[in-house]
């Protein structure tokens, strides 16, 4: 854990979230997405929206997940409230089974890697808090200690909107986040929390998030512009294509077969390799640069950096392709 990054005393420019958790009757799916997206879209309209995302259900993660991102806590408290919301959830009522779930933390929850996320909510009684974070902080003492631990962070409740605290961590995939949840370890230290042992769980597969997913404690900043999505993502597939069909070549496949073949690789290995590995730690600050740098200077630096790495590829490649080896 990193104690008071996301504890929630910061103010409200640093962003609110909202996961909100819920069941959907079956067979009424398709009926369900058509009606999250009029709500999403109704979100848009309100002051402060940032974005919205919709995760169906997994083998990890049991519930529809939805979560919505707000630039401040009063923004976000106006979309939640909204008559407009308790109106399309009225109508929507007819597709969730039971109630579902909602927690709401200043900041972003995205990480840049594929991880699992648990959100895990408690109710605490005001006389308990210094009770309860410490036994928060002997649980995550002991979580940093397990494979696959990737963080922690720990958000108060919200003053009428929010009376739990919420805790986010994270593991780098289902098996390590298992075996930490199945642990003696863990068990030990929930008996020792027994007034605390009423909370709600939640597991979020985020194995499919987002190319660009930045995070700098606890704040999540706005997606990158649309040209310079593109242009990150040409850097990226520029020599994962090339590296592809350099590989496959000696396999002398039909076209139709070896463009089948280097797309499928070409989408994974960017998912999994190429951006999160290589574009998004060299082009972070082009990408996402700190509120308080000059536009014009970080534009300079980072089409600086896409250009000198281009020319580096085209160069090795022509080198590669013309002087050392000629494809079959």
């Amino acid at each position: 854990m990193n104690p008071g990054d996301g504890d929630g005393d910061g103010d409200g420019d640093a962003g609110a979230t909202a996961i909100i958790g819920l069941k959907v009757r079956p067979g009424l799916e398709r009926e369900y997405e058509a009606w999250q997206q009029d709500v999403n879209a109704a979100a848009a309209d309100y002051a402060g929206y940032l974005g919205a995302e919709v995760s169906p259900p997994t083998s990890l993660q049991p519930d529809w997940v939805v979560v919505y991102r707000f630039d401040s806590i009063a923004h976000l408290q106006a979309w939640i409230n909204s008559a407009t919301r308790q109106n399309l959830l009225d109508a929507g009522s007819r597709y969730i089974d039971g109630p579902g779930t909602q927690q709401v933390v200043r900041g972003g929850v995205q990480a840049p890697d594929p991880l699992v996320t648990v959100v895990v909510a408690h109710r605490v009684h005001p006389d308990h808090v210094d009770e309860f974070l410490d036994w928060q902080q002997r649980m995550s003492q002991e979580e940093r200690t397990f494979e696959g631990f990737r963080g922690t962070e720990l958000f108060r409740p919200i003053e009428g909107l929010q009376d739990e605290w919420t805790t986010l961590y994270r593991f780098d995939s289902a098996e390590h986040l298992d075996a930490w949840l199945t642990s003696g370890t863990r068990r030990k230290i929930l008996a020792e929390g027994k007034k605390f042992s009423e909370f709600k769980l939640r597991t979020i597969d985020d194995s499919f998030g987002s190319w660009f997913a930045f995070e700098e404690n606890g704040k999540q900043t706005p997606p990158p512009s649309e040209t310079k999505t593109a242009i990150a993502v040409w850097v990226g597939l520029y020599p994962t294509v090339v590296l592809l069909t350099l590989a496959l070549s000696p396999l002398k496949m039909p076209l139709w077969i070896g463009l089948l073949v280097g797309n499928l690789l070409s989408s994974f290995t960017m998912s999994f390799l190429t951006m999160p590995y290589y574009v998004n730690p060299l082009l972070k600050r082009w990408l996402r640069p700190s509120p308080g740098e000059p536009p014009a200077r970080t534009n300079r630096i980072g089409l600086g950096i896409v250009a000198g790495v281009t020319a580096f590829w085209v160069i090795a490649f022509y080198l590669v392709t013309t002087r050392f080896w000629t494809l079959p």
